[in-house]
């Protein structure tokens, strides 16, 4: 019975970890690599100036900004109605959909661009917010952060083979049977849907429904009895003091992670970088990122969580001074292979780290705020970026300015005691489960 048990976690643990390898094809072609240099070069083509670069900024905050005020609201339905999987399920297909409307998107239609990824975007961060809350129910306390950063390995993979494949497809059109590389690059936008489409299955099938946290019998409609549930979490934020430190340390140096994320391409055309250069490097980050993420699960094995999201934090800050001096390609290449070694580490330790110190009855509510928190960043800084390029004309500075977000979250990590998080957690179960 043990082994049979031991058989279907492991199950579990796969298909949790292949959903990242399912989603991470939206954040590697269409968010990072591809939709970037198509808008700005495609479907911005007559804005002047760094224009391009501005609305791009201003789209991702739009995008992120929506999704921040729902996500804590649904996740406390969630837990409540005991319906995150179908939450997920449901703003998967949202983001899909969306995705693969791209396909439309030609020479001037930037808003169109905009609007579709807005959606789409919209689709993939609430999704998260549920795919992220499940990872206590299927993690077990021991391996949690080697769980979280497996994630984040497999998500390299995936979203690197359909990034290479789409790269090819681009560059080659040819090859493919293709007319010219605007077409591929609009196939390109399918490829991810059918992809993120296809490897959600897993998740689906062999995850486990948590348990529903609300009282069924009690007549109280699931939005309502949600709603309460987070107004009852507000009024008692005091008792999840460590929980709420680390938010705000992640709200500041996650808000410097997603930023390079998401502006890097952008910011690379606008200085010259070819559009081969900027996607092959990026491409680059996804397969260095593989090894190196799951390598950062083994530091914090033997470091401790904390300090490994330091180095990876330091290593942050040197990229952002690097970055204002860049202006040839292989510049880009080799800040692109520096990210790769602590991106997907930084963030799947950050995960784990909250995810120990929140109560499993409220997984789906509670990474709603941690959703929250990484929404915020990704409008803070996006929008900031935008503005600074605005008012000096080149996003050279804002690029620099990154760096305030690394350091402050760094600084306010060091005042976390997670040891003390992780008792309050536990304590909290045991008392709503009395």
């Amino acid at each position: 019975m043990n082994d049979v048990a031991e058989k279907l976690h492991r199950k579990a643990v796969n298909a949790w970890c292949m959903y990242d390898w399912a989603n991470s094809a939206f954040v590697t072609t269409i968010m990072a690599a591809v939709l970037p240099t198509f808008y700005s070069s495609v479907a911005a083509a007559g804005l002047t100036g760094n224009q391009a670069t501005v609305y791009w900024g201003y789209t991702t905050a739009i995008a992120m900004l929506i999704v921040a005020v729902m996500a804590p609201i649904l996740g406390a339905i969630a837990d409540y109605s005991g319906i995150t999987k179908r939450l997920l399920a449901g703003f998967a297909l949202m983001g899909i959909f969306f995705a693969a409307l791209l396909y439309f998107v030609s020479t001037g239609d930037w808003l169109k661009a905009s609007i579709f990824f807005i959606l789409a975007n919209i689709g993939y961060g609430g999704a998260n917010v549920f795919y992220d809350s499940l990872l206590p129910h299927v993690a077990k306390a021991d391996e949690i952060d080697q769980v979280s950063t497996r994630g984040y390995a497999m998500g390299y993979l995936g979203g690197g083979l359909l990034l290479a494949v789409n790269l090819a497809m681009i560059m080659f059109p040819e090859y493919f049977f293709l007319p010219n590389a605007e077409i591929a690059t609009r196939i390109s936008f399918v490829t991810v849907a059918i992809w993120w489409g296809v490897f959600t299955i897993p998740l689906l099938r062999h995850v486990k429904e948590p348990p529903a946290s609300g009282d069924k019998t009690a007549g109280v409609n699931p939005i309502t009895g949600g709603l309460r549930r987070l107004g009852q979490t507000f009024k008692e934020i005091r008792r999840y003091r460590e929980l709420l430190k680390f938010l705000i340390a992640f709200w500041l140096y996650n808000d410097g992670i997603g930023t390079i994320i998401k502006m890097a391409t952008i910011y690379g055309a606008e200085i010259g970088i070819g559009t081969t250069d900027l996607i092959g490097a990026l491409l680059l980050t996804q397969f260095i990122g593989i090894p190196f993420s799951i390598l950062f699960g083994k530091l914090a094995r033997r470091l401790g969580t904390k300090p490994s999201i330091y180095i990876g934090l330091a290593v942050y800050t040197l990229i952002s001074i690097a970055g204002y001096f860049m202006s040839e390609a292989w510049h880009f290449w080799v800040l692109a292979g520096t990210v790769g070694l602590v991106q997907g580490g930084s963030q799947a330790l950050s995960r784990s780290l909250f995810g120990a110190m929140v109560p499993r009855n409220r997984t789906a509510e509670f990474f709603g705020f941690y959703d929250v928190s990484s929404r915020i960043a990704g409008i803070a800084g996006p929008a900031l970026f935008a503005v600074v390029g605005q008012i000096t004309g080149s996003s050279r500075l804002s690029i620099i300015s990154l760096i305030v977000f690394f350091i402050g979250g760094g600084l306010i990590l060091t005042t976390v005691n997670e040891k003390e998080g992780i008792r309050v957690a536990r304590e909290q179960e045991l008392l709503e489960s009395a």
